[in-house]
């Protein structure tokens, strides 16, 4: 990430600060617990918005659910204010991904939480080393494996299923509700995965080239190939041999687009485009939710149903298995979602 983009999140980080401190967002003024407004039910904090996301698709309204990283931060480097400490204070549970994915989040929940709550690593408990995945964003001799499981749908419903196991656990008094509730969302996901398998099918070539290497494991599901990504794991800018090297892998590809980020524009993405003449599509999402809370569309499978159109659209697939896939979900989502 370069020195602009880092300034971008420390602003983020500042701005949710004050509103911590004036009562906005997902928080509540300083004299005040964070949960006063769920007394009696479980207090669940969690970190990336796609975790807060599939946590409320389990718990629904029996239990208080809130983020504490704000969508569009870089997940990465996100520092968490003070203020945050409050919120895992009080929490029962702390879901996060794990595989060094929030580190300085996870830190403060140990010094902050309770001890008999409970911090639960969804993609640590998922897979095991010998499913890491490296890469170019990743890479091995940085000890830190690609952690973005949630883009792969079934490991998406691992983590609805380790959600499950830990509420009924900790409150058995709504285990037959927690598990209806995962039974929908195992549903719904076995119902995108089914779209995408076919909607992958009908795509040329399953090739892709993003701003951050958040699709290794999509890519390993479906057969497709991450033939690199710009945000190196330096979070630096590419050196030009970096941006050499992709150039010809765009053009030995043949690739139909290639993909960045909504929330973080790349420059280099848009020059590699220009250079190969392929169309760059700057839409898609790592963890930022479609929408805004509340909405039907501001959820973990609105925004996999989104990034997966999109990429199977532009790569000269049929989406059309994908657009198909209803996002409404009769389970109520009351999670808190920082922004």
């Amino acid at each position: 990430m370069g020195l602009g983009q880092r300034a971008t999140v420390a602003a983020l980080a500042v701005l949710l600060a004050v509103l911590l401190a004036v009562g906005g967002g997902a928080c509540l003024p300083s004299d005040r617990s964070p949960y006063d407004l769920a007394d009696g039910k479980l207090k669940i904090a969690t970190t990336v918005s796609p975790i807060t996301s599939i946590v409320a698709g389990v718990v629904g309204d029996l239990a208080d659910v809130r983020g504490v990283i704000p969508e569009g931060a870089d997940s990465h480097t996100f520092e968490p204010p003070p203020s945050a400490a409050k919120v895992l204070a009080k929490a029962d549970v702390l879901f996060v991904n794990g595989l060094k994915l929030e580190d300085p989040t996870a830190q403060l929940a140990r010094t902050s939480m309770r001890k008999a709550s409970e911090l639960v690593e969804l993609g640590t408990r998922t897979i095991g080393p010998d499913q890491y995945i490296y890469d170019y964003s990743f890479p091995k001799a940085g000890g830190k494996p690609n952690p973005h499981l949630w883009t792969n749908p079934p490991y998406a419903k691992d983590y609805a299923r380790i959600v499950r196991d830990t509420v009924e656990r900790r409150d058995p008094s709504h285990a037959t509700a927690y598990e209806a509730n995962y039974e929908r969302f195992a549903a719904q996901v076995d119902q995108l995965d089914q779209a995408m398998q076919a909607a992958s099918a009908t795509v040329p070539v399953r090739e892709l080239l993003t701003y951050h290497d958040a699709y290794a494991y999509f890519a390993a599901h479906y057969g497709w190939t991450v033939i690199g990504a710009v945000q190196v794991s330096s979070f630096e800018d590419p050196t030009p041999k970096d941006i050499a090297n992709l150039v010809r892998q765009v053009r030995d590809a043949k690739a139909r687009a290639i993909f960045g980020s909504e929330v973080f524009p790349s420059k280099v993405l848009a020059e590699i485009g220009r250079e190969t003449g392929v169309r760059y599509v700057d839409t898609l999402r790592d963890d930022d939710l479609p929408g805004r809370p509340g909405d039907p569309d501001h959820s973990w499978l609105g925004l996999m149903k989104y990034d997966f159109v999109t990429m199977v659209s532009s790569l000269g697939g049929d989406a059309g298995p994908l657009q198909a896939v209803p996002v409404a979900t009769a389970t109520p989502d009351r999670a808190e979602y920082p922004e």
